[in-house]
This record gives C-alpha cells, structure tokens and sequence, in this order.
C-alpha cells in the first residue's frame, strides 16, 4: 500500500473477493476452510467483507468494530452529531478545521490518531479524513448480513473502540463468539497489544472447534 500510494476503501469486499478468486486456485488451500481475520480496523473491513463475499467459512474481528467514526464522535452530545456530520462534509467549515487544529496541539494521542487516518485514508486535512471516517460502518444490515460462524474479540483497556466490540457482537444473527481480553492477563490493550501469544492461542482454539 506505501508503495503504490493505496489507501483504505470501505467497500472491502472489493479487495478480499479477488483476493479469494487468486488464493481459491492454489492447490494447498481447502475452499470449504478459508478463514478471514482483521485487525484495529480491520476489525471492520473483515466483518464488511464477509458480509458480501459468502466464500469465507469464518470471521475473526479483532478487535470487533461496528461504527468506525463513532468514538471520534463521542466527545460531542447524540444530539450534535447530525450537524456535525453535516459540517464534516461540507465544503468549508472553519469552526471545525480550527477545533481539530487546537485538538491535535492538545493531545499527542488525537494528532497521531487523524495524522495516521489521513495517510491511511488518503484524505488532505484532519476534516476530509473524519469526513471519510463516516462511510466506515456496518449499519443498515450489513452485520445482519454476514453468515459465517464470527469470533469477535474485545479488549477490556481498549485505548480508540471502547464499547465497539460489544456492538458488533450485538448485531450479529450469524453463529457467533466474544471473547473479553482483560487487563489482569496482560491483554487489556487495544487488540491484545503485549499479549499476543494469548491471543492467539484462543484464535486458534477457536478456529479448531469452528472449522471441523
């Protein structure tokens, strides 16, 4: 993706379909027992992909994420977030560039995050980038979509999607499984940061008993 200048779309299935039309041709890979995992983020665009692209036999969301742009959004009352949404798309906003501006001097942790979305999103100022944030959702049926058996993981000191998880979880009508990492094992961090042995480990403990 550096190299050739990519950057994310929402619309992930365009991206794992023909990854699955190549991989589907190789002669080690059993059709019956692909599975799909996503992480931060991807932890969004798997269970998207999923969604539409019924060949997966199973989904891991880690850390499960249902409304991308919804913590960015938090910090405002429920009854803001239309107009802000608004003001995000529209074609100037100064008010809200300036607002982002002072954020990102105040907080290191705010000027990686929109600093880092801009490069991954290919937006040009901190309020494309959360412009484009918006489009990063599983609403509308979509999670109601997905058909295969799904493991969504949380983190219990989750740093960006607090609560995230649990919604995702909570939107599934597929076969499904939570598994809550916690600060006292060492796992607590946004997805398992520090503790990725244990991690994995119940993946693939998971994956043994769903891919039979």
């Amino acid at each position: 993706m550096h190299r050739e200048g990519l950057t994310f779309r929402p619309d992930w299935e365009k991206v794992i379909t023909p990854v699955l039309d190549f991989a589907l041709k190789l002669p080690a890979v059993d059709p019956g027992r692909v599975a799909l995992m996503g992480v931060s983020l991807g932890g969004l665009l798997a269970p998207r992909a999923a969604a539409f692209e019924k060949r997966i036999a199973a989904l891991i969301a880690n850390d499960g994420l249902y409304d991308y742009a919804a913590p960015q959004l938090a910090m405002a009352p429920p009854e803001q977030h239309e107009r802000i949404e608004e003001m995000l798309r529209a074609e100037a906003a100064p008010a809200v560039d300036q607002a982002l501006k002072q954020a990102m001097k105040t907080s290191a942790t705010v000027r990686w995050g929109i600093t880092h979305g801009m490069y991954a999103m290919g937006a040009p100022t901190p309020r494309a980038y959360l412009a484009a944030a918006l489009a990063y959702n599983l609403k509308n049926g979509v999670a109601e979509s997905i058909t295969c058996p799904t493991l969504v993981c949380e983190a219990e000191g989750d740093l960006f999607f607090k609560g995230q998880p649990q919604e995702l979880y909570d939107h599934l009508t597929c076969r499904k499984t939570l598994i809550c990492f916690t600060e006292h094992e060492g796992a607590g961090a946004h997805c398992q940061v520090g503790a990725g042995r244990l991690a994995f480990a119940r993946i693939y403990d998971w994956l043994d008993e769903t891919l039979v």
